[in-house]
């Protein structure tokens, strides 16, 4: 870790004051323009033991810090850290999510308690952004619409929060898979070749939407995206009714058929999810089949300390206008008692 300053050049001003004193025009004795009517008493306490000589030299000094001090910040003073690797693929990830009405179902357990699908998603999913540091990351959600909650980056901290925000049926109750992978195209096309990849996850079958999903994986197999499609949700379930407790298969909407058919055109895999533990291993598993390449890039972070000289000067100026308020208070007062 290392002190410097940015603009160093910038001292150069540091004597501008001392110059401009030496240097300029100044007025003689007889030639005062400002006439003190209480001059003489000033000069009668100043001459009193010697403070009003003292106290001049001490306001010079405190004049010439609080110049320096800012010429000082002007040079942009920077504390700058250790170097930091950043990984780097080159990779771009694109994260579609449903968040149809569907995705309130509670058929999942969670840390030994009934909870909806969306929730478990939520956290599996911020786990599975946390470790693809050096990819650049985006989140598609989609219900009766598709929309980019968050655009492709590396700043995966952003992402998740954007994600945790979303609630569902922001975007419809319906689920348009086709309009989400057709979205993902458009995003991930006008991006380097290297890789393109969109996680679909979805509980249900294609409701809404103007593209079919047929023709959406055609179109992501055309422009060189890989779709890994996932189909989450139970597939049995005990619902208490009337005529006593029944199973149920809360998964009966899944169109898995059309999840593989997608995987398949574009060279990706199709995962089921009907548990938390699943869907976990599927993330990870996807972590094995697109691996985060590391290259050695690094970057040194920096923070700045400009701010710490400007803060003393303007404590200073309060500190000198507040002293000056007194005097002139108390210089009033006595001066009326004469």
């Amino acid at each position: 870790m290392t002190f410097h300053f940015l603009w160093p050049w910038i001292f150069i001003l540091a004597p501008l004051p001392w110059l401009v004193y030496r240097l300029a025009p100044q007025a003689k004795g007889g030639d005062a323009a400002l006439l003190v009517p209480y001059c003489s008493d000033l000069v009668e306490i100043g001459d009193g033991a010697g403070t009003g000589v003292a106290s001049v030299r001490i306001i010079r000094v405190v004049l010439a810090l609080g110049w320096f001090l800012l010429v000082a910040a002007a040079a942009r003073p920077q504390w700058v850290g250790e170097p930091v690797l950043m990984p780097t693929s080159g990779r771009d990830l694109l994260l579609a999510v449903d968040i149809s009405g569907s995705m309130a179902e509670e058929d999942m357990i969670l840390d030994g308690r009934q909870t909806s699908r969306i929730e478990l998603v939520k956290k599996v999913v911020n786990d599975f952004i946390d470790r693809r540091r050096g990819d650049r990351v985006g989140l598609i959600l989609f219900g009766t619409q598709a929309y980019v909650q968050a655009p492709l980056t590396f700043d995966l901290k952003t992402v998740g929060e954007l994600f945790n925000e979303a609630q569902l049926g922001f975007a419809g109750k319906k689920t348009s898979i086709g309009d989400a992978i057709g979205l993902a195209v458009k995003r991930l096309k006008e991006r380097p070749a290297e890789s393109r990849i969109l996680i679909l996850l979805t509980d249900g079958s294609n409701t809404a939407g103007n593209v079919l999903p047929a023709r959406g994986a055609e179109l992501a197999a055309t422009t060189g995206v890989t779709v890994y499609t996932i189909g989450v949700g139970a597939d049995e379930m005990l619902v208490r009714s009337l005529f006593g407790t029944q199973r149920v298969n809360p998964s009966a909407d899944l169109d898995e058929e059309t999840l593989q058919m997608i995987a398949e055109t574009t060279g990706g895999r199709y995962f089921r999810a009907r548990n938390p533990d699943e869907l976990e291993d599927i993330y990870r598993m996807i972590d094995k089949l697109e691996p985060v390449i590391q290259e050695s890039e690094t970057y040194r972070p920096v923070k700045e300390l400009f701010f710490w000289p400007l803060g003393v000067v303007l404590l200073v100026s309060f500190g000198m206008v507040g002293m000056n308020i007194l005097g002139n208070y108390f210089g009033t007062r006595f001066g009326g008692g004469r």
